[in-house]
């Protein structure tokens, strides 16, 4: 199933994707697509509807963040082994964790904005986690069960305030107003299949940057979810995002080619969607 949630920022409806490729309405069957949704079963009750019964929503309605209500959002850097050569970085041992704010997501295709004092803005192609269940010192074997599906994230970040003004953390580079794209659906694990064999790429105003696919991920998916398992719990309805291939403007030879007001942002995975982004100024 390819769940969506559409309409205006915060009023956003929960949805599906028909074979046709439109929106039903599934507000008489759920309240959101959700944490809550999940932990209740909702995804067996949405499989028992009956699509064909019901009308295609009107229009092309905006899209809003594939889910609702995220109480943890959670990121894995340097998760890609091509990537990390481009970086010049040692592969990690173990996964390296840090966390976007939640006050970072917005709807796939919404503007970005550059924030204040932003100097160095940057992109990142990103495969997408949805935890379906509550997950606490999941044994190895046991962590597919905890996945409900798979999304498309721009893992958008400022690099200076990343790196330069750090103070030894991610989190400020990471976590900025829109950073968060998510969507333009949630794919439950069924329909994706294999995770770790997905094509990936992204663009700027139609020039090639990214690509890639999730197969030269250090730490597969599975891998991620019993691994953050160990250390926190996890909720129905938290996201991981796992980390994104070269081509990124930070890795650009001879000099990095940043975001600015202005550029277009494509990007997609195979399964899971496309986005699309405006880089706007500082507002």
């Amino acid at each position: 199933m390819k769940l969506v949630r559409y309409g205006a920022p915060g009023r956003e409806k929960p949805g599906i994707i028909g074979d046709d490729g439109k929106i039903r309405d599934l507000s008489r069957l759920v309240k959101d697509i959700d944490g809550a949704m999940l932990a209740s079963g909702g995804l067996a009750k949405i499989r028992k509807a009956n699509l064909k019964r019901m009308k295609p929503v009107s229009g092309k309605p905006r899209l809003g963040p594939c889910l609702g209500s995220v109480r943890n959002f959670i990121a894995i850097g340097l998760n890609y082994s091509d990537h990390a050569a481009e970086a010049g970085m040692p592969i990690p041992k173990e996964p390296i964790i840090f966390n976007k704010a939640i006050t970072c997501i917005c709807g796939p295709n919404d503007d970005t904005i550059t924030p204040r004092e932003s100097t160095k803005l940057d992109y990142e192609v990103e495969l997408g986690i949805v935890i379906g269940k509550r997950a606490r010192y999941l044994a190895r074997d046991k962590a597919k069960d905890a996945i409900a599906g798979y999304f498309l994230s721009n893992d958008v970040s400022e690099r200076a305030f990343q790196i330069e003004r750090s103070g030894g953390q991610w989190d400020k580079g990471k976590g900025c107003e829109t950073f968060g794209p998510i969507g333009p659906w949630f794919v439950t694990k069924d329909e994706v299949g294999d995770p770790q064999n997905l094509n990936m790429w992204l663009d700027v105003n139609g020039e090639k940057r990214q690509r890639g696919n999730t197969k030269t991920m250090i730490f597969g998916a599975e891998h991620l979810v019993w691994y953050c398992s160990q250390f926190f719990v996890m909720e129905p309805g938290d996201i991981i995002i796992t980390g994104t291939p070269p081509g990124v403007a930070l890795g650009m030879k001879p000099a990095p080619v940043f975001l600015k007001p202005g550029d277009v942002v494509t990007l997609g995975i195979e399964k899971l969607g496309e986005q699309k982004q405006k880089i706007v100024a500082p507002k």
